[in-house]
């Protein structure tokens, strides 16, 4: 069974369950702070885990395109990946643990025909707040897993959550005995020694945290689910690793014949970030390198890459030739690859130039240095000077036997970059979009600024990217120039005019056909469902969105705008925030 073929009959099999399958969503989320890329499947739905109604119902389905940048330095062993897809499905308060659990056996053990012997899983073994999962074991064990086969793991292990809010629960997780030989009599699911690999994740998200560390229970008892393609073909294929599956090998072959010198792990790791670099580029809120949030993830592995090109003796544009396999292999289940081609190719040849322009000269300053545990100072110089992501920096000071101070490299950073020490390190672990008070009244008011825009400025403009958080607004939108002080006044004033206006915000559900017609602002037509939320704010807004927004618009306090700017060619910025 290769990629395709797994993909489809899982979507069937759970459209044989009574679920409907939705699109994947872009791997960049729309107005989520608190999380770089999408890493699962669940981040697209956090509203509805909420209790928000989907327009598809309650049982969902898909494959979801994800980034996890948190497995970046395990890229090369047999089961990770930076860019992966994800199967999933998700009861929005509809059934429970013996649906799931079951529909999961089902699958494996009739369609995939994995051995029930082969099949070891783990659940949860309570804590203070949240008690031990019997009723997951003893559901496992009535299906005809063996007892000594069901694991009873701690939180770490068992717990799941995306990030440090949101909604959370204890989950069952499924391991695929390889048949390698135990590294000791205490080998079990979850040992480093990959005997056991994990395909498959059912949560039963019950609780939320929040901020404080505090759960409570959610108005509805989700079912959310992950099952990972790449892992999942190597076990039904009887590989050792992911690398050797037919999604990897044609990409790898492309390194080998290029390659003077050939090491498996270097040329992991190229495919691996040349692909995830391909499918953020060629995302629908696609963005290019640089030193910020995404772009910066984009420029480490992108520069990561070359790196290890380097290793190999790889002297042609090792980017592009990989980017080229990846658009070839996967533009036919995600189009959009196909038509940014160009943009994708041009992107990374002119990153690449960049780089090995600096490269040897950085090396050549990083030699130098070598000798003697490197400084704060002298990091943030590589970095400045030569574009030495500080990652790349520590790698190479790890193999070379010497220590970075990452801690006055940061300190350095703050003096001269925006990138604080939270977005380098922090940021990046995800987490899930914030639905508080101060949150859903900025979104509401990004609605009124975007139309406000239109009207002062061009009824053509759209949204190029929006992240909220409880304190301010960014609206990023298309625009050839500078917006004038004046023309800022004027857009502020009539937001201001709306929210007196105390206009009423009405939601609908509607086909996406009935949307478009009635005029209805969309940032991207091709990721929406038939059936789609219609948000009007009395007469003067009408756009397809997934919410939260205010009742009324008096709710909504004093808009000011705090910043205007450039962040790329014909894409202008405005920071804004509400005053109560």
């Amino acid at each position: 069974m290769d990629r395709r073929e797994l993909i489809r009959a899982y979507l069937d099999f759970f459209k044989s369950k009574g679920h409907i399958v939705i699109p994947s969503a872009p791997v960049i989320p729309e107005n989520d702070p608190s999380t770089l890329f999408i890493s699962a499947g669940m981040h697209p739905l956090v509203p509805f885990l909420l209790g928000e109604p989907h327009p598809k119902g309650k049982r969902l389905t898909d494959v979801q395109k994800c980034i996890r940048t948190g497995d970046i330095d395990d890229v090369g062993d047999s089961t990770h990946n930076t860019f992966f897809e994800m199967l999933g499905n998700w009861s929005l308060g509809d059934y429970f643990k013996k649906e799931s659990l079951s529909w999961s056996y089902e699958f494996l053990t009739k369609v995939l025909k994995i051995p029930v012997d082969k099949i070891n899983v783990t659940v949860f073994a309570g804590n203070d707040n949240v008690p031990r999962d019997t009723e997951a074991a003893n559901i496992w064990i009535s299906l005809g897993i063996a007892k000594e086969r069901v694991f009873f793991m701690p939180e770490e292990d068992n717990f799941w959550w995306a990030g440090p809010t949101g909604p959370c629960g204890p989950d069952s997780e499924i391991f695929i005995d390889t048949g390698k030989k135990a590294c000791s009599k205490d080998c079990k699911p979850g040992c480093k020694c990959a005997k056991f690999v994990e395909v498959w994740n059912n949560v039963f998200m019950t609780y939320t945290r929040d901020k404080s560390g505090v759960y409570s229970e959610l108005k509805q008892k989700n079912i959310d689910t992950g099952m990972g393609v790449e892992r999942t073909i190597a076990m039904l294929s009887g590989k050792k690793s992911i690398w050797e599956t037919g999604i990897f090998t044609p990409l790898l072959q492309v390194v080998k014949a290029n390659a003077k010198v050939y090491v498996e792990k270097s040329a992991c790791i190229i495919v691996d970030h040349v692909r995830a670099a391909a499918f953020i580029l060629g995302d629908e809120r696609g963005v290019v390198p640089s030193n910020n949030d995404q772009g910066y993830i984009l420029r480490r592995l992108i520069r990561r890459a070359i790196i290890h090109g380097k290793k190999l003796g790889i002297d042609s544009c090792v980017c592009q030739l990989i980017a080229k396999e990846v658009i070839k292999a996967f533009s036919p289940d995600y189009p959009i690859l196909g038509s940014k081609r160009d943009f994708i190719l041009g992107k990374l040849a002119k990153e690449e130039e960049r780089f090995l322009n600096t490269l040897e000269k950085g090396l050549n300053k990083f030699n130098q240095l070598s000798g003697k545990n490197i400084s704060g100072e002298d990091a943030f110089f590589l970095f400045q000077s030569y574009g030495f992501p500080l990652e790349m920096t520590v790698e190479l000071a790890d193999e070379n036997g010497v220590k970075v101070d990452t801690h006055c490299f940061y300190a350095e950073l703050e003096k001269h970059q925006e990138l604080s020490r939270k977005g380098a390190e922090h940021k990046f672990k995800g987490g899930l979009a914030d639905s508080s008070v101060e949150a859903t009244r900025l979104h509401t008011a990004t609605h009124l600024l975007a139309e406000s825009l239109r009207k002062v400025l061009s009824g053509d403009i759209k949204q190029r990217g929006s992240n909220i958080t409880p304190e301010r607004l960014r609206f990023d939108f298309n625009f050839s120039r500078k917006v004038t002080p004046e023309e800022l006044k004027k857009v502020e004033g009539l937001v201001n005019e709306m929210i007196k206006k105390e206009l009423v915000i009405d939601k609908k559900l509607m086909s996406f056909k009935d949307a478009k017609a009635l005029g209805c602002e969309c940032e991207f037509e091709h990721k929406y469902d038939d059936n789609v939320f219609v948000y009007r704010i009395g007469d003067f807004s009408k756009e397809v969105c997934g919410g939260p927004h205010v009742s009324n618009t008096s709710e909504l306090g004093h808009f000011k705008i705090i910043k205007e700017e450039a962040v790329a060619a014909g894409v202008r910025r405005i920071k804004a925030v509400l005053e109560v």
